[in-house]
């Protein structure tokens, strides 16, 4: 439960799906993160992450990731006014659109691989687990996401019946802000990372 506490974009995804569209309809977005958490928990244990160190792998899913979280942020805001940037958004808001746009979000960071594949690393050197202990261990990191996750879309079901139709218009601008912000993050930090790395040359020579 400890890691699910870092706020991502995700989790500000189910909580602006639940406040526009109800408990059910979040719920499903809700299924998608959990269904894609544990398949990239699963390629973690078998140590697919070691893969994503490499840094022209890494590049790529990072532009990649970056763009679409950009994308969609800028489609909540865009909203708002009733405008769509992204097409295949325009159909009827459903359980079954929504899980599949869940899909597409969550699978588009595999980074999250990275994560998962230190936190099982660290786990293993630190208490040793056999591959029954870890097999339990992973089943817990699912079921938390699942149960934070479940929490955040009753908090934003709940929130919806309180909140007048501007206050929910002005969240929805700040959540679609905040992903764009994660979005350009995900893009700019090798940048960020490559220009320090100069400069550090730069004083060494």
């Amino acid at each position: 439960m400890l890691l699910q506490l870092a706020v991502g974009p995700m989790c500000l995804m189910v909580f602006n799906t639940a406040k526009n569209y109800g408990f059910w309809v979040a719920f499903s977005l809700v299924l998608a993160i959990v269904l894609v958490d544990a398949f990239y928990i699963i390629l973690a244990a078998f140590g697919v992450s070691r893969l994503l160190e490499k840094e022209n792998v890494k590049r790529t899913v990072k532009t990649v990731g970056g763009i679409v979280l950009i994308l969609f942020g800028l489609n909540i805001i865009l909203g708002v006014f009733g405008i769509s940037i992204i097409p295949g958004l325009n159909v009827r808001i459903t359980t079954g659109s929504v899980f599949l746009q869940g899909l597409v979000l969550t699978l588009s960071n595999p980074l999250t691989i990275v994560f998962w594949g230190s936190v099982l690393t660290g786990k293993l050197a630190e208490s040793g687990m056999g591959k029954r202990e870890l097999t339990v261990f992973c089943f817990g990191l699912v079921s938390a996401t699942l149960f934070f996750m479940t929490a955040v879309a009753g908090l934003g079901t709940v929130l919806s019946e309180f909140l007048p139709v501007r206050i929910s218009e002005f969240l929805n601008l700040i959540i679609g802000a905040v992903i764009i912000w994660f979005g350009v993050k995900m893009l700019v930090r090798k940048e960020a990372r490559k220009e320090s790395q100069f400069a550090e040359e730069e004083i060494s020579l």
